[in-house]
């Protein structure tokens, strides 16, 4: 490696950040978006890679909390803005800032890091495991109702300013995060980037809409929404893109779900990043004119296996014996005993004590199966998990499952 690497001063910042919009194809991002990332990065959880006095390198990381199963919200770094100069790829750069980066990570405390991939196959080498995945939803709305449960008619539905209703709107938000696994719990300032929404991104969309759902004078649901018109010969065909809809209760959300279909001169409703087992589903006439298709979202890193496992809980009685790979963190490296149920867990070393293991995975694995989201019954059948002892791994995926699918429900 020639390059040096630093931590991110204030003053360096401008030639970071151009740094990363190139690696990333290199179209500036709008003023407003440019000075939302500025005030939100953390230059003392960022490198740079400096070649002489040019940036050739970036890595930086949010303070996060992170939903886990059984409702705990954990301490999480958030990796974000990774890139590397086209000039000095092949260089092991990738490599120093993930190694520094995780480092720094465990000095904080944090047992997990966690990461949106821009290509899924560059983060396993580091221990970063798939563990969640969003549902993409194109609705045709002149061929596909809703059946609403009972009490829809009494939710109240008025249009707000979306900075306005910003309030309303993050403790609706608030109360969700604990329910869902992958869900954040935003930090101050984070709101801002829910409603960020540069011109000359809409691509012929209207700005940004908001609709709140309220009973009894309280908000109980939120819809953030933009609609792009369109006609042809035979008369209107816009699309109503959902950006976001979270609500308190059946009812709420589904009056929600009513109005995005109903909305005048559309007959398409395109909700891009919704969770794997969304209730809209459920409401839907003809599921196969929803046109499902599901991509990966969030990757886990357990940085320390044993505090990371012990933060969440487990939907079945679990009593089993890891033997964990990680050449990356090798202080991960070894066997670990878990045992837990729905009211807590340990996770404790055995090395020493000749404890024989009931599985052999790597922290990718572990990564992947962190959230609920992922079987280890399909690791194992696709090799990635090895089984030592006989029902150890039907055992242990049943209890690692979640009632609720993870779900990450913006990027950072």
């Amino acid at each position: 490696m020639t390059a040096e690497l630093r931590e991110l001063g204030q003053s360096d910042w401008e030639q970071w950040y151009a740094t990363l919009e190139r690696a990333f194809g290199g179209v500036a991002e709008a003023q407003e978006e440019r000075e939302l990332w500025r005030d939100l990065t953390e230059c003392e959880r960022s490198i740079g890679a400096w070649d002489g006095d040019l940036c050739v390198g970036t890595a930086g990381s949010f303070s996060f909390r992170l939903a886990v199963p059984g409702g705990a919200v954990v301490d999480t770094a958030a990796v974000t803005m990774v890139g590397v100069a086209a000039t000095h790829r092949r260089r092991g750069l990738l490599t120093a800032m993930m190694r520094r980066q995780l480092d720094d990570v465990r000095e904080r405390g944090e047992a997990v890091a966690i990461l949106t991939a821009s290509e899924p196959m560059i983060y396993g080498r580091f221990g970063y495991g798939t563990a969640s995945y969003a549902l993409h939803l194109e609705i045709d709305t002149s061929r596909v109702d809703l059946a609403v449960p009972p009490g829809t008619d009494d939710v109240r539905l008025r249009y707000a300013v979306p900075v306005e209703a910003g309030p309303a709107r993050e403790a609706v938000y608030a109360q969700r995060v604990a329910g869902r696994p992958g869900m954040l719990a935003r930090r101050p300032d984070w709101e801002r980037l829910i409603t960020l929404d540069p011109p000359g991104q809409r691509d012929g969309a209207s700005p940004q809409q908001c609709v709140l759902a309220e009973r009894d004078g309280e908000a109980v649901g939120y819809a953030l929404f933009a609609v792009k018109p369109e006609w042809d010969v035979r008369g209107a065909k816009g699309t109503v893109r959902v950006q976001d809809v979270e609500a308190l209760d059946p009812t709420a959300y589904a009056a929600l779900w009513r109005f995005l279909f109903d909305i005048d001169l559309t007959s398409t409703v395109l909700a891009p990043n919704r969770p794997v087992d969304d209730p809209v589903v459920q409401l839907v006439s003809d599921v196969r004119r929803c046109d499902l298709r599901f991509r990966d979202s969030l990757y886990v890193r357990l940085v320390d296996v044993g505090a990371a496992l012990e933060a969440r809980t487990y939907q079945a009685p679990v009593d089993v014996v890891l033997d964990v790979e990680d050449a990356f963190c090798p202080w991960n490296e070894g066997r670990w005993r878990l045992a837990g149920d729905a009211k807590g867990a340990s996770c404790k070393r055995v090395d020493a004590d000749g404890t024989a293991a009931d599985l052999a995975l790597s922290v990718r694995e572990l990564g992947s199966v962190y959230l609920g989201g992922v079987p280890l019954t399909q690791l194992a059948g696709a090799g990635r998990v090895r089984e030592l002892r006989q029902g150890a791994v039907a055992e242990t995926s049943l209890a690692f499952g979640s009632a609720s699918a993870p779900w990450l429900p913006h990027g950072f």
